[in-house]
């Protein structure tokens, strides 16, 4: 069974269709690069999957469940935005995954923060941009999920930054899970997937693994990506 599953998924925003029949499924275990420019549905379809959406036709489901209370269970979300609290410390963010995600790992958590040297007394108001991604990408990563749908997670940092986030990616995530990778960068991300989708004005344009790509199209996926969209941008 696809861990995650959209049929004829629709989304409408009043006269705004931001999802157009989009069919697609993705598999256990399997890192994915969901790509697209802005504005083309990433982020709606994350939101949907999330459960902070609904679908206006179609349905979307994980591990065979319509998104509500026991998906969150399965599901670690990283939202486009910062939302942590920014009076909270890291301590205070830690007590509070704990509290709230039966499946947080504090250790690990700890361990990263540690090796980042960011101190446990530090408050999200003090922290720079970068810092604050660092540590919300720390916190959801640190959950033992099912699914991680993290949406531009390396969108408005640095470099240094980056490079860190996509290794914790890497390393820090359920090797039985998915992970769901939604940017416009696609090169800084492009040797960390498995599968790929391009999506565009709300429509699935392809669906592969980054495997196939490279060996029936003899391309990356950066440049397959900038062939594709030269068409149906």
């Amino acid at each position: 069974m696809p861990l995650l599953e959209c049929k004829q998924l629709c989304k409408r925003y009043g006269a705004v269709q931001a999802l157009n029949n989009v069919d697609l499924s993705v598999e256990p275990g399997r890192i994915v690069g969901l790509l697209g420019p802005n504005g083309s549905g990433k982020s709606t379809l994350l939101k949907i999957a999330n459960g902070l959406l609904t679908p206006t036709s179609g349905t979307l489901t994980i591990d065979g469940l319509t998104p509500g209370t026991e998906t969150k269970k399965l599901v670690s979300y990283l939202p486009e935005r910062t939302y942590l609290s920014r009076w909270m410390n890291v301590v205070q963010l830690l007590d509070f995954f704990c509290d709230f995600y039966a499946d947080f790992d504090r250790e690990t958590a700890e361990r990263m923060l540690t090796a980042l040297e960011i101190s446990p007394k530090l408050r999200i108001r003090q922290m720079s941009k970068g810092t604050q991604e660092k540590v919300q990408l720390i916190l959801i990563m640190s959950r033992k999920a099912r699914l991680y749908l993290l949406d531009e997670p390396i969108g408005g940092v640095d470099p240094a930054t980056r490079d860190y986030i996509i290794r914790t990616i890497l390393t820090h995530y359920n090797p039985a899970a998915s992970v769901i990778l939604s940017t416009h960068l696609i090169a800084d991300v492009e040797e960390v997937l498995d599968d790929v989708i391009f999506i565009n004005k709300g429509t699935v344009a392809l669906q592969s693994s980054v495997e196939a790509i490279r060996s029936e199209r003899q391309c990356s996926v950066d440049e397959l990506f900038r062939e594709v969209f030269r068409y149906v941008g």
